[in-house]
């Protein structure tokens, strides 16, 4: 149905311009995606105007590498982002749900139900599906189960050895650290060109040491964590132009000294810092047999910090006395660089358990894809390990859109409209998947909905290599409770926020931004100038 079919006149126009606007970049977002889902999934490829390219079935690195520069589709590819950092998966499938959520509720309103009343139901229908979804959540018990390595396998893109890489991590951390807010299991990876697949408990900063008079290898080694620049305590120029301040500065350049002596009479042989070395500290320093490390990224340090148990200190901390300095040391039983890698890596910390995976890739144009997969697989198995797991393959959405359906009838009004509109994206997941294996998705899902609701099974899917009707759970496919939920969330989220806008209004320039000519442009748009 085109606009003029759902009403008549210039009026009916502009009530619908912006909806349909967005609808329309919101479809050509997804488009973008939608053929990347499922084991038949294919690849994108990204051009640059340089030429160069990424070569992905990854929806996140396609959105966020997509030039786009519509309002609504923007929103779109910030939700994905969203999921990513919020669960580390499922960015494809929330595109796609809220792409459906968008697209339903626009055909509602094309026949006449007011957009209040479609948000309304799309809220209800949301808050269904998240409740019927949690509720068929299976608990992710042992970290030796099968299940654990088959969820890594499918968000690994059926990489063996990256799958097996990131299971083993996940045991050597165990579930205590898993389960933290702030830990990330996919921060552990690493992707090098030429490196060999390893696992090893410790932490490996991207740096080099300082200088290559500083020893290579090191054992049994006591570790000072510097969360700022070791140098000397800063002086305004005002105050060195004074005789006092100039004498203060002498001190403080003495003192500074003093503290370097106070590391090596310490018995400190590993000194990581967050900015920059003096050249002071640096002579002293190396001429002790001191490994330093300057410039280490925050999160390099804290994990540093986490696995040596060392407290991290400022500079004005190098006062203390040796014996209140001792309690800020962290202690490992090797810090050492890996010259062919260029990495510095720290083993058998006495703090917590810090598993470090190393991917290696045969070229430099694959490092990121492969970085890209294990982080994946990584971010999966976390949050299995947190909430569980359900059927995968579009399994559990087809039989939680079967339930909200049901739901339907406890909403009043046109608002149950709207409820249709999430249980027909529920199906969304479902039908791109099969439509990608090349099957009819229209027959596929409704195989599965008369299957799922004769077995009261909601692990029925499709097989994607034989079109046959089989068990995701026996199957194995099985994705992460945790990425179902803010999928569901997000899109319905999303979907909300761009049906809810009535009218596009072009911002008026602020700033710098203002002198460029803002009156001509209006003109140009044909917007007016109010």
């Amino acid at each position: 149905m085109n606009l003029k079919q759902a009403g008549s006149g210039a009026e009916v126009d502009e009530r619908l311009a912006a909806l349909l606007t967005n609808a329309n970049a919101v479809r050509a977002t997804t488009a973008a995606i939608e053929g990347t889902i499922g084991p038949k999934g294919l690849d994108t490829m990204l051009v640059d105007r340089f030429g160069e390219v990424i070569i992905t079935n990854d929806g996140v690195t396609i959105l966020d590498k997509m030039d786009v520069n519509h309002p609504a589709a923007k929103m779109l590819i910030n939700t994905a982002k969203a999921q990513q950092s919020e669960v580390g998966d499922g960015t494809t499938t929330t595109t796609l749900l809220a792409g459906s959520l968008v697209a339903e509720g626009v055909n509602q309103v094309m026949r006449g139900v007011p957009v209040a009343r479609v948000i309304e139901g799309v809220k209800h229908g949301v808050a269904a599906a998240l409740e019927r979804i949690r509720t068929r959540s299976r608990p992710m018990d042992d970290l030796n189960s099968l299940v654990l390595r088959q969820i890594a396998m499918i968000a690994g893109r059926e990489h063996t050895d990256i799958a097996d890489l990131v299971v083993e991590a996940a045991r050597l951390v165990g579930r205590e650290k898993l389960a933290e807010p702030a830990f990330r299991l996919s921060e552990t990876i690493t992707a090098e060109e030429g490196a060999e697949n390893e696992v090893f408990l410790g932490v490996v900063i991207d740096k080099e040491r300082m200088n290559k008079e500083m020893p290579v290898k090191l054992t049994d080694v006591k570790v000072l964590l510097i969360d700022d620049a070791l140098e000397p305590e800063e002086m305004s120029d005002e105050a060195l132009g004074t005789e006092s301040g100039f004498k203060r500065y002498i001190e403080l350049q003495e003192e500074f000294k003093a503290n370097m002596r106070k590391i090596v009479d310490m018995g400190i042989k590993a000194v990581l810092v967050d900015r920059g070395v003096h050249d002071a500290a640096e002579e002293i320093l190396t001429d002790a047999g001191v490994l330093v490390v300057q410039r280490v990224a925050a999160k390099d340090l804290r994990r540093a910090a986490d696995h040596t148990g060392a407290r991290m200190v400022k500079r004005t901390g190098l006062k203390k006395d040796p014996e209140d300095m001792e309690k800020y040391l962290g202690y490992a039983s090797q810090v050492f660089e890996d010259e062919k890698l260029e990495q510095i890596r720290i083993l058998g910390g006495k703090g917590k358990p810090m598993a470090t995976i190393v991917v290696g890739a045969a070229t430099q144009e694959i490092v990121g894809e492969r970085e890209r997969i294990a982080k994946d697989a990584a971010s999966s198995v976390q949050a299995a390990v947190k909430a569980g797991y359900v059927p995968g393959g579009g399994a559990l959405e087809i039989m939680v859109a079967h339930e909200v359906e049901k739901h339907r009838e406890q909403v009043k009004g046109m608002a149950a409209y709207g409820v249709d509109c999430v249980v027909n994206a529920l199906k969304q997941p479902l039908s791109q998947i099969v439509e990608n294996a090349g099957y009819n998705p229209l027959e596929k899902v409704e195989d599965v909905t008369v299957s799922q609701v004769r077995s009261g099974k909601d692990s029925l899917g499709v097989d994607c290599d034989t079109g046959q009707i089989i068990d995701m759970l026996e199957t194995g496919v099985v994705d992460p409770t945790l990425v179902k939920v803010h999928a569901v969330r997000a899109a319905g989220e999303v979907a909300v926020a761009i049906l809810r806008i009535d009218t596009i209004i072009k911002k008026r320039e602020e700033g710098a931004n203002a002198a460029k000519g803002a009156g001509s442009e209006m003109k140009e748009t044909g917007m007016p100038d109010f």
